[in-house]
């Protein structure tokens, strides 16, 4: 399998490059009152809004810095991850991503990763572990990001329609 492998304070992180559709550079995003603060925004793509989430915000409490490396890294997302696209009628909405230091993939292989043996119930992300003769990699699980109700805030088309009109 192949990678896009990104830095978190040090240590590395990988993407399944099978759910990347486009690496772009940092692009300012417009922020979303209201969402958690490791939202940082949305930005348009081809006459589309694309949620962005911060994974250094999320990860580890602080924004991504803003290296030559930090890119914006949009992703396949299903909401609803167990169903397939010929079952859910509709395909993958793309996430952006915002991540450090993402300049280099790598092949590794399935099975050379291992259950961390960590629990993680607040980063249900952060995925199996694999030494690649560099050092270990930790596979990030883009579907478990983010919670049922950030889920509803970023992919509104799932949830209940609402008036098109507000009244005051």
């Amino acid at each position: 399998m192949l990678f896009l492998l990104f830095d978190l304070d040090g240590d590395r992180y990988a993407l399944d490059a099978a759910g990347i559709a486009e690496v772009l550079a940092l692009a300012p995003t417009k922020s979303i009152p209201g969402a958690p603060a490791w939202v940082a925004g949305m930005f348009e793509r081809d006459g589309k809004t694309v949620p962005v989430i911060d994974v250094s915000q999320l990860a580890l409490g602080r924004p991504a810095r803003q290296l030559r490396s930090t890119r914006l890294v949009l992703v396949h997302y299903r909401p609803d991850h167990a169903v397939t696209h010929s079952e859910a009628g509709e395909p993958a909405h793309l996430l952006g991503l915002i991540v450090e230091r993402a300049t280099q993939t790598r092949r590794i292989e399935r099975a050379q990763f291992l259950d961390s043996g960590i629990a993680t119930p607040h980063a249900r992300w952060l995925g199996p572990v694999a030494n690649d003769g560099v050092g270990l990699v930790q596979w990030v699980e883009v579907q478990h990001m983010l919670s049922d109700e950030v889920k509803t805030l970023l992919f509104p088309q799932a949830a209940p329609t609402r008036p098109s009109a507000y009244y005051l």
